[in-house]
């Protein structure tokens, strides 16, 4: 097993247990709707139930269809995250890493979906004067530290290319200085 594909998989296994096993936890914990404060007036434990997406998007949408929807999605999210882990360098542990994280948290809220026909979320922020960010779960946060991660690694390797005079243009940042050979 290649180092790359080694951080992939264990990557999105360690994001996939640690979203459903964390779900399974606050469903055998805490009754629906509940709220405990970790660190009262910031950070709370609560259990509630998202049939929508990001921010409760879609939630008027028909169950079904919703269903059909998300599971699409998903699906589409998944092969295209296994289309740029071929794309990465035999080394490239840390884009592997990434893909890995949003895959693990793209199945996880799959799961949901289809055992659940809804995510739980769990984790609530009260951020200042009383805002309250969106309850969200660990699935969430394994794909937005994804997300970030491979932003963050475009960005260096943008600039490396920059400082280094080759051209780094952003179709090019997967296989500039990495290498482009689609090895697993």
């Amino acid at each position: 097993m290649t180092p790359k594909l080694r951080v992939f998989v264990l990557a999105s296994v360690l994001s996939l247990v640690a979203d459903q096993a964390s779900k399974i936890w606050v469903d055998s914990t805490l009754g629906f709707a509940d709220r405990v404060a970790v660190i009262d007036g910031f950070f709370y434990l609560t259990h509630v139930r998202n049939p929508g997406a990001a921010f409760s998007t879609f939630i008027a949408m028909e169950p079904r269809l919703r269903l059909f929807f998300f599971v699409s999605v998903a699906l589409v999210a998944v092969a295209i995250i296994f289309s740029f882990y071929r794309k990465l360098a035999p080394r490239d542990r840390l884009s592997a890493l990434a893909l890995g994280l949003i895959l693990g948290g793209a199945l996880g809220n799959l799961i949901d979906r289809l055992t659940r026909g809804e995510v739980v979320d769990f984790l609530h922020f009260r951020l200042w004067t009383g805002y309250s960010w969106p309850d969200f779960n660990f699935a969430d946060s394994f794909i937005v530290v994804g997300v970030g991660l491979l932003v963050l690694d475009l960005l260096a390797t943008e600039g490396e290319s920059r400082a280094a005079g080759r051209p780094g243009g952003a179709g090019d940042s997967l296989s500039s200085e990495r290498g482009s050979a689609p090895n697993g």
